[in-house]
């Protein structure tokens, strides 16, 4: 149970928080690198095998393989006119990513930062390297679920998986140095439970003083009024001898 909040959610020792904090980092540079490359493989055979605006059906309309360039953000949001203007945000989230890993003890903030950094960089290779040229390069897009929703690539749906993951996190109040935010209804829970354990441990201490006493002494029974022997009077007088 937390006390307060920023309290450690491992209770680690503060000497030991340093080899926590370098596996944090390298689980969200494992995640960050798997994205990428995913990203990056899938691209590539996409560009080689599938021409631009034709479709592979994997089942029927509902699911399809294509190549659209993307000259906007996520799901070709913004059109192609500012594609300069996502480039540089998609490298300020990259640094600041990288920058915040220093403060990092949280095994979902890893994963989540792991995704976002690989979906903001799988695009931003993109931007740098594709046509029609450096930091104006289009982004190669090649799913597409129905006809209804935008087509997107494995560096969006990640993008869009951390996006869920950092709501879910912040709900629950864990924060990126692992510690835990505690709401004031949690408070005062937490407080009603301490002190009905400390009212339970107080009756116990008061039985057992009432046990470890003596038992008193059971007070003395009262003396018995025992009757007077009913003889005459003339016989408890001595006798007169006429003198």
């Amino acid at each position: 149970m937390q006390a307060a909040g920023g309290t450690p959610l491992t209770g680690q020792q503060p000497g030991r928080r340093t080899p926590y904090r370098h596996r944090r980092v390298g689980l969200l540079l494992g995640v960050a690198v798997v994205v990428i490359t995913a990203d990056l493989v899938s691209k590539v055979l996409v560009v080689a095998n599938i021409p631009q605006q034709t479709y592979v059906h994997v089942i029927g309309n509902v699911f399809m393989l294509t190549q659209v360039r993307n000259g906007g953000a996520a799901f070709n949001l913004g059109g192609t006119s500012i594609t300069i203007v996502f480039t540089l945000i998609a490298a300020g989230v990259v640094t600041y990513i990288l920058r915040a890993a220093s403060s990092l003890r949280s095994t979902g903030w890893a994963i989540t930062l792991g995704l976002l950094l690989g979906g903001a960089t799988g695009n931003l290779i993109d931007r740098i390297f594709r046509a029609p040229g450096p930091f104006r390069g289009d982004v190669v897009d090649w799913i597409e679920v129905t006809r209804y929703w935008p087509v997107f690539n494995v560096a969006d749906s990640c993008i869009v998986c951390a996006g869920i993951l950092v709501v879910l996190l912040a709900l629950r109040g864990i924060r990126l140095d692992g510690t835990r935010t505690i709401r004031t209804g949690q408070a005062s829970q937490a407080g009603q439970a301490s002190q009905a354990g400390q009212a339970g441990q107080a009756g116990q201490a008061r039985q057992a003083d009432a046990a470890a006493e003596p038992d008193p002494e059971p007070p003395a029974p009262p003396e018995q009024d025992y009757p007077k022997p009913n003889y005459p009077e003339s016989k408890l007088r001595p006798a007169d001898d006429g003198r």
